[in-house]
């Protein structure tokens, strides 16, 4: 029954990364960097924060048994939010020697990502 739960969350949060990805790439063609994975990881990070806060009202230890946590943190924000796309528009981006923009995506996509969380938890709890 877990694995199904994992799977079920997984695959709405896949469907929505590609769906708002997109959308995202539709609205900026041509940004400076991976505006579309920032956004959903951005994004994905409010939502698991907001999550926590209402849902648990604090981070919880031990959840892995619990079929609202895995339909919901494990599978849908763990397939929403990529660190491996990040990771490789990263690597994409140095090997273009586009320094500032490298810069921008990192910085933005790690303490856009944490702030959000913190943001979403403390809103909600």
């Amino acid at each position: 029954m877990n694995l199904l739960l994992v799977s079920v969350g997984g695959m709405l949060g896949a469907i929505c990364r590609y769906v708002l990805g997109i959308a995202i790439m539709s609205k900026f063609p041509t940004p400076p960097f991976p505006i579309a994975m920032l956004i959903v990881n951005v994004l994905g990070s409010l939502g698991l924060g907001v999550f926590y806060g209402s849902y648990y009202g604090g981070i919880p230890l031990g959840a892995y048994e619990e079929s609202v946590f895995l339909l919901v943190a494990i599978g849908f924000f763990g397939a929403f939010t990529t660190f491996s796309t990040f990771s490789m528009e990263t690597v994409q981006l140095y090997q273009k020697s586009a320094w500032k923009p490298l810069l921008a995506y990192i910085s933005l996509s790690i303490v856009g990502s944490i702030t959000m969380f913190v943001f979403g938890f403390s809103i909600t709890k």
